[in-house]
C-alpha cells in the first residue's frame, strides 16, 4: 500500500486528478479541491501527499491529502454509511477538515448538505456518527455542539410552544424543515424530561433512517 509521496505535480485535472512524477514513475492521484494550495513545496517545488491506497476488484485508486488531518478526516468519512471514496472527496473540497470538525461539531446540517452529492440524510448521518470523532481534527475541540437543557436556538419560522419547543427549535436551526422537526418532537413527547442534547440525537437517528 502506498501510504506518502513525495515528487513533482506535472499535470492537474479540474476533477482533483493530479499527477505526481516521483523518481520518473508518475502516480495518478485524486485529491479535494484546494489540496495542491495547501501543501507547501520545497525548494525543488516538490510536494508530500498523505496518501490512502483504495483497493477494489476492478480498480486501485489513490486519494491524497495536504496532511494527516485531512487523511484522517476522509477515513473517518468512509466509515460512515452511504459516504464512499468520491463523496468524501467533494465533502473535504468544501470543507477541509478542520471546517468540517466545526459544522459537525455545531450540528450544521445545512452547511454540510452544501457539498454537491451529499443529501440531507447522509449529512445528518455524519453529524450523528461524527459528533464526537472528529473533535481532534478541528485545532482546539472547543466548538462542540452540546445543547442543555436551558438551550435556546436562533430564531427560526417555527412557532413551536410547550416542552418540545427547543427541540424543533434546534432541528430547524440544523436545517430541517418545520413539519419534519415537529414530527420527531411528537414522537419523543414522552421524552421532553430527558437532556436536549439526547433528544437531539434521537431525532437524527430517526430522522436519517
Amino acid at each position: 500500500m502506498i501510504g506518502r509521496l513525495h515528487g513533482r505535480v506535472v499535470s492537474e485535472s479540474p476533477d482533483g486528478l493530479v499527477v505526481i512524477d516521483v523518481v520518473g514513475v508518475g502516480y495518478e492521484v485524486l485529491v479535494p479541491l484546494g489540496t495542491l494550495g495547501r501543501c507547501a513545496p520545497d525548494a525543488e517545488g516538490r510536494v508530500t501527499l498523505q496518501v490512502v491506497t483504495h483497493v477494489r476488484e476492478d480498480a486501485i485508486t489513490l486519494f491524497g491529502f495536504a496532511n494527516d488531518r485531512e487523511r484522517a478526516a476522509f477515513r473517518l468519512l468512509t466509515a460512515v454509511a452511504g459516504v464512499g471514496p468520491r463523496i468524501a472527496v467533494s465533502v473535504l473540497g468544501v470543507l477541509p477538515a478542520g471546517e468540517l470538525a466545526h459544522a459537525v461539531a455545531r450540528g450544521d446540517v445545512k452547511k454540510l448538505t452544501s457539498v454537491p452529492g451529499e443529501g440531507k440524510r447522509i449529512a445528518a448521518r455524519l453529524v450523528l456518527e461524527l459528533k464526537d470523532k472528529l473533535t481532534g481534527l478541528s485545532g482546539n475541540g472547543s466548538d462542540v455542539f452540546v445543547p442543555t437543557p436551558g438551550f435556546s436556538a436562533p430564531a427560526s419560522p417555527v412557532a413551536a410552544v410547550g416542552p418540545g419547543a427547543a427541540l424543533v427549535a434546534a432541528l430547524v436551526n440544523m436545517g430541517f424543515k418545520a413539519p419534519e422537526a415537529e414530527r420527531a418532537a411528537a414522537e419523543l413527547a414522552p421524552r421532553m424530561a430527558e437532556p436536549l442534547e439526547v433528544l437531539v440525537r434521537e431525532s437524527l437517528r430517526r430522522l436519517v433512517r
